[in-house]
């Protein structure tokens, strides 16, 4: 029996190609059009014009691209965005996982403690970072607890520690994300494992090393990429934290540069170019994170 054109393009499974084609049209409209139209604009002298004007965007090359690398504020906040990889993504891991394997045990008050570490994650950015400049500004509670040991200058106008702040900031807000991410994948680790290791002489510790740990592995994979994806494209924190990437740039990020480029000052070739490199950039790191997190997933 022929099948008719219609036929042909849904597939053997229509239902499932049906359900599927609006979130293709989705990522078509939303990420992959945005994409292309970033790299042609990287590759043009491109600015903005009026609606319906013709105007002449010619052709340069690689110029845009000469432009965004010799830049030393940019090559700067690319080195701060990995500063925050650094410090974000090991203590998202660590305490993600850690606060998942608590939170999963039988505890008095677990679904408040779960509700608890969720609700900064949902809670509008705005609120959250005027909760953090009370603490860590010159005069905050922070730095009256430490008294003398507290840094001067403070932590959000100290070219060393903004950065840092920043990271730690931001893995507390979205902690919550993650731990249920572990728990989810916890709920998937058997119970007879964690009998047997208890039947082998193995204490609590052992038993989180050779039966969690390995058992929510392809959930750290996704933890990983989920905070480096995330965390390469910072750009509320520092915006709202430190007044737009200060002090002097010390906790700029490629995104906030991108904006200040792109439409602040009106290159949007450049910022479309500092884009492309980030894309590329967060992608290595994808492939490089994959192939030693998630090695043994298989």
């Amino acid at each position: 029996m022929r099948r008719g054109p219609l036929a042909r393009v849904l597939g053997a499974h229509p239902i499932g190609t049906a359900f599927v084609t609006p979130y293709v049209v989705f990522l078509a409209a939303v990420f992959a059009y945005p994409l292309g139209f970033a790299v042609y604009m990287s590759f043009h002298d491109y600015f903005f014009a009026a609606p319906g004007a013709v105007v002449d965007r010619p052709f340069v090359g690689f110029a845009n691209y000469v432009t965004v690398l010799s830049d030393p504020a940019v090559r700067r906040a690319f080195g701060n965005v990995l500063v925050f990889l650094v410090i974000n993504v090991p203590l998202t891991v660590v305490l993600s996982l850690g606060l998942a394997n608590a939170l999963n045990a039988a505890i008095r008050w677990r679904t408040f403690f779960r509700v608890s570490y969720y609700v900064p994650y949902v809670t509008a950015a705005v609120a959250v970072v005027g909760v953090w400049l009370f603490l860590f500004n010159s005069n905050g509670l922070v730095n009256s607890v430490l008294g003398p040991l507290a840094p001067d200058p403070s932590w959000l106008v100290n070219s060393g520690l903004a950065m840092p702040t920043v990271a730690i900031y931001v893995t507390w807000k979205q902690l919550g994300f993650f731990i249920l991410l572990y728990l989810a994948a916890l709920q998937n680790v058997s119970k007879d494992l964690y009998e047997a290791a208890s039947m082998d002489g193995a204490g609590r510790w052992k038993s989180f090393l050779n039966v969690t740990v390995p058992g929510v592995r392809p959930a750290t994979t996704l933890v990983v990429l989920l905070a480096t994806v995330t965390g390469a494209n910072l750009f509320t924190e520092p915006y709202l934290l430190t007044g737009g990437g200060g002090p002097d740039g010390a906790s700029a990020s490629p995104v906030l540069i991108m904006y200040q480029r792109g439409i602040e000052q009106g290159n949007p070739d450049v910022g479309a170019a500092i884009g492309v490199l980030l894309v590329i950039g967060v992608l290595l790191l994808a492939l490089i994170e994959r192939k030693f997190v998630g090695k043994e997933d298989s």
